[in-house]
């Protein structure tokens, strides 16, 4: 019988439907390490790369070859065919065809294990390559290489070990600045060699001691085996029962594929910050880098903290390191420190998510003031890290952040030139983070800021054109901007008003308050009308000319891009119009059509689980629509059966009795037993453990659903 991570198909998405595709990555969740084949420079669909160059080690790369060493022809790159190569979570292998080399390799969480089968021969060979200066090889003996390689200003140290004496060396220096170190073996055919290599942020010395930690023999099968169990039992988190295989494999990839990043990056109870430059001890909190957080607080942040409160909170004690080390939430923390990335407060709605869910295992003081500091101090605009420009402050006093009128020429020097204003987009995700830092402020009693942040957190209603029913943007004076498209203005990507997206899908951008939005559509029957529209509506252009102008908008039903996470949300809000059965359709049509067990079955750019976490939360049948509100908008489960697995031995059941393709309208439901007739859950409800129970039927109860609203 078949376990979750049997399922997993890490060639999913490696072919991108516009931009960037996936990869096969091996790692262990939230692990530091993720190790990847290394494929043609230039070839963006990974899974359509002709050739291999080798295997990351953190950044180096290793490779193995045979050829006469120093000659100018040495082969290094390979042919490889993908019906001759497995690839798992933990476990990656594939024959390098131009060699008949046999290549594979697992990890722990600071070490690699690779190991390769040679072909008989005397010039058998392994190489370790460094792409970036400065960096260092040398050979400590005839099995050991130490090195390191700095880059953007954070030092990455490697210690190497082969299990058999390698017999000559050569070192060489690229034209690039790259350094290589090439060890050379007389082998007999079929040999295997094996490589073990530690890494480390901290010094040489911590990377040997985490590789004899970690991989302290040479059984490759027992590593390869540990990590087998580590990831089975970290996707066993969600069980689920029923539905196809192609659905279960899809379903345990997106899970996967949720667990790659915001990477632990801890080390014998020390962690390196790129934020002071300086090592700290952890004291009982891990350090996590490397999370896309205008992507991730939407679905991959709440459904970690579903699954993994503990860690959520060494998450966000990281956050909080990370703003007293350099004196600001970062947008895009990585381990050289923050990298300016899209726009929003949105560490802000991850912090506040976690805590009005019930958890509060930080220093809430320091998580306000670092939240409200963003939203007082910091630039709004996108791709830019630093303090307030003149732009801030007319949102500050008008509520709006401004747009370049018509043919007007950019003279505000911070705006990044490509990024441009996303004037639109600016004030909505602003307006929305606004209100997550009033719920934390009311709760901490500081009602002046509450009062404060809820008025701004109206600011989405500044930009709502009622002549047109469409969010729109305004220059400084307060006049529209005219002959604005909903469709089409704002240039590559809508960037001088919106983010990679349109105006069809950030009208609905006011998670917080859709009342609201649906009070400024005209009632419930207007708002369900324009969600109607949103799916069929055509581009105003051919669709040839509409993606070249919005690249990152793919996955498309009408205006509606399931590719890009502004509109991840938008299938659920037909619950808010009073018809539930809409969205369960909606639902079950975006899963069924934009993803697949294939190269192409991810229909956007992943951006480090997004993507794959909103599956995961659809195909069990809910999704948080607004984090910050400690609940989930009900959809419709693909599985007869899920189990979710929660702290303390407790679980939540969700029984979707005689779900099928057809029956995805739920026609009735109970909750622990009682009548069940509200379109969503309480988090409480779910990690107090209970049993939801849902029939479902091929065609639409529109009575199911109505309470609660």
């Amino acid at each position: 019988m078949k376990k979750p991570i049997d399922y997993v198909k890490p060639n999913i998405g490696t072919i991108g439907h516009l931009l960037t595709s996936t990869q096969p990555t091996v790692s262990l969740p939230h692990g530091m390490l993720q190790v990847a084949p290394i494929v043609t420079p230039g070839i963006k669909d990974h899974y359509l790369a002709d050739k291999i160059f080798g295997f990351s080690t953190g950044s180096a790369m290793i490779m193995a070859s045979q050829g006469k060493l120093g000659h100018e022809s040495f082969p290094i790159a390979s042919t490889y065919d993908h019906d001759i190569e497995t690839t798992t979570p933990y476990y990656h292998a594939v024959l390098l065809e131009d060699t008949e080399i046999y290549a594979e390799y697992t990890v722990s969480y600071h070490s690699m294990y690779y190991r390769f089968s040679f072909p008989e021969g005397k010039d058998s060979t392994i190489l370790i390559s460094m792409p970036n200066q400065p960096c260092q090889l040398e050979c400590l003996d005839s099995n050991k290489i130490t090195g390191w390689v700095a880059q953007s200003g954070v030092t990455l140290y490697l210690y190497v070990e082969f299990s058999k004496p390698f017999q000559s060396t050569l070192f060489k220096s690229g034209d690039n600045g790259e350094l290589t170190q090439f060890v050379q073996f007389e082998t007999s055919a079929q040999e295997q060699i094996s490589v073990k290599v530690g890494v480390s942020y901290l010094s040489i010395e911590q990377a040997q001691k985490n590789l004899l930690q970690e991989i302290n023999n040479w059984d490759f099968e027992e590593v390869k085996s540990t990590a087998y169990s580590i990831w089975n039992e970290a996707l066993s988190k969600i069980e689920v029962d029923g539905g196809s295989e192609e659905q279960r494999t899809i379903f345990y990839t997106a899970l996967y594929r949720s667990m790659l990043h915001m990477n632990n990056i801890t080390e014998d109870g020390k962690y390196y910050s790129g934020y002071d430059n300086k090592v700290h001890f952890s004291d009982k909190h891990d350090f996590y880098t490397n999370d896309n957080m205008w992507d991730s607080y939407r679905c991959l942040h709440p459904l970690q903290l579903l699954l993994e409160p503990q860690r959520q909170m060494d998450m966000i004690v990281s956050y909080l390191r990370m703003y007293e080390q350099s004196g600001w939430l970062p947008q895009f923390p990585a381990v050289a420190g923050d990298r300016p990335f899209m726009t929003g407060n949105h560490a802000a709605a991850m912090i506040v998510d976690t805590f009005m869910k019930g958890y509060a295992e930080f220093d809430l003081e320091v998580a306000y003031a670092a939240i409200k500091k963003n939203a007082m101090e910091s630039t709004m605009l996108p791709w830019v890290i630093g303090g307030l420009t003149e732009l801030e402050k007319v949102y500050m006093e008008k509520g709006f952040f401004p747009a370049l009128k018509k043919a007007e020429s950019e003279w505000v020097q911070e705006v990044d030139g490509f990024e441009r204003r996303q004037a639109v987009s600016v004030t909505l995700e602003h307006a929305y983070d606004d209100w997550c830092i009033a719920q934390m402020a009311k709760a901490l009693n500081y009602m002046e800021d509450y009062q404060y942040f809820m008025n701004r957190a109206q600011n989405y209603k500044h930009v709502f054109d009622e002549r047109i029913g469409f969010m729109a943007p305004k220059s400084a004076d307060g006049h529209w901007v005219v002959d604005f498209d909903p469709k089409l203005s704002g240039g590559q990507g809508g960037r001088d008003y919106f983010a990679e997206c349109n105006s069809w899908i950030y009208t609905f951008h006011v998670q917080h308050d859709l009342a609201g939005l649906i009070e400024l559509l005209g009632g419930r029957e207007q708002f369900a009308a324009k969600l109607d529209s949103l799916f069929v509506e055509q581009y105003g252009t051919s669709k040839y000319e509409f993606l070249n102008q919005f690249p990152d908008s793919t996955g498309l039903m009408g205006q509606y891009c399931q590719g890009n996470e502004p509109a991840f949300h938008i299938p659920y809000l037909y619950n808010y119009a009073g018809m539930p059965w809409k969205t369960q359709r909606k639902a079950r049509e975006i899963m069924k059509v934009w993803y697949t067990d294939s190269p192409l079955g991810i229909c956007g750019d992943e951006d480090a689980g997004a993507m794959s976490s909103w599956y995961v939360f659809s195909a069990m049948g809910f999704y948080p629509v607004c984090p910050g509100k400690p609940f989930y908008d009900i959809g419709s489960p693909i599985f007869e059966k899920v189990t979710i697995n929660l702290d303390q031995d407790k679980t939540f059941i969700i029984q979707a009795n005689g779900a099928s393709e057809i029956n995805k309208y739920i026609q009735s439901a109970y909750l622990n037993g009682q009548l069940y007739d509200k379109p969503y859950l309480e988090h409480a409800d779910i990690v107090g453990g209970g049993t939801l129970i849902l029939q479902m039927g091929h065609r639409p109860n529109k009575q199911w659903g109505l309470s609660g609203r």
